[in-house]
């Protein structure tokens, strides 16, 4: 059966300015070799420190960067082989959720355009179906429909990161990758919204692609886990074996640190940290 999403290979270098006017221009390796899979309705949790590829990962299984080298391929399709028409109509498959619940909505216009853009853009329904799928959507997230004529500032940052989440589903979805979906926001709304995407996945089928420093959100949240360091994959392999017992020294490195037993990473970015995810936080309660 082939998988929903299968990575092989890939490889992103970027090129950085000249030091010298008539010198040879610098490369820096973001992702050296990276492989894995994904299957239907399972989570993959993708950790690491600051710098060490995650992101750029998640802009490459979106097919929004080409990568250096290797393939993403979505049920079997090599996305960065696809002409742009089909990739268009192959993105309502995999859609995207983004940190910056604020920085990811556009301030002018209502939740309802908001929303129901992934549909605009595959050129999915009329205007008024659209306006009624988007309020699904909100519905299925723990808003209301009576939501869809405010604007983004009218709302809390986890309610915004509903709305961000209410977009990414607007299309059904197959896959959805995360990149760091709860840490801008406060620590007592994260377990809502991330039981909230448990009980979405299990609601809709979804898979995940969850990109995050924060080893407790990962493992609460995610079947497997692939570790990276200076963009490659050092360890891999189920939540619960890779979490107590680590076989490779950077991700026992990671673990300490995040709980604190020993120094934070100093690498200019931020260190791993717990968060607390408690369980019985209910995002079926008044939602941030």
């Amino acid at each position: 059966m082939t998988p929903l999403l299968q990575v092989e290979g890939l490889a992103r270098q970027y090129r950085l300015p000249r030091q010298r006017l008539f010198g040879p221009p610098q490369r820096v390796q973001a992702l050296q070799g990276v492989s894995f899979t994904l299957e239907a309705g399972r989570s993959l949790g993708v950790v690491g420190e600051s710098g060490s590829g995650k992101s750029t990962l998640a802009r490459l299984v979106m097919a929004l960067e080409a990568p250096t080298a290797g393939t993403v391929r979505f049920e079997g399709r090599d996305l960065h082989a696809l002409p742009a028409g089909e990739l268009r109509r192959a993105r309502a498959g995999f859609q995207m959720v983004f940190q910056d619940p604020f920085g990811s909505l556009d301030p002018r216009q209502p939740v309802a355009r908001v929303v129901a853009e992934p549909l605009e853009a595959q050129h999915l329904g009329t205007t008024a179906e659209r306006r009624e799928r988007a309020g699904e959507m909100l519905a299925a997230v723990g808003l209301r429909s009576a939501d869809l004529d405010k604007y983004p500032h009218e709302f809390s940052g986890g309610q915004r990161q509903r709305i961000a989440i209410a977009r990414a589903l607007v299309t059904r979805p197959k896959l959805i990758v995360a990149d760091e979906p709860v840490s801008a926001l406060d620590v007592s709304v994260q377990a809502q919204v991330l039981n909230l995407m448990q009980d979405l996945q299990d609601r809709f089928g979804l898979s995940y692609l969850l990109i995050s420093h924060d080893l407790a959100v990962v493992d609460l949240v995610c079947d497997e886990v692939i570790v990276l360091h200076q963009g490659c994959v050092v360890e891999s392999g189920p939540a619960g074996r890779l979490f107590r017992s680590p076989e490779h020294e950077y991700t026992r490195r990671l673990l300490a640190a995040a709980t604190g037993t020993e120094p934070p990473f100093h690498d200019g970015g931020d260190a791993p940290r717990a968060a607390a995810t408690d369980r019985s936080a209910s995002p079926r309660e008044s939602p941030p």
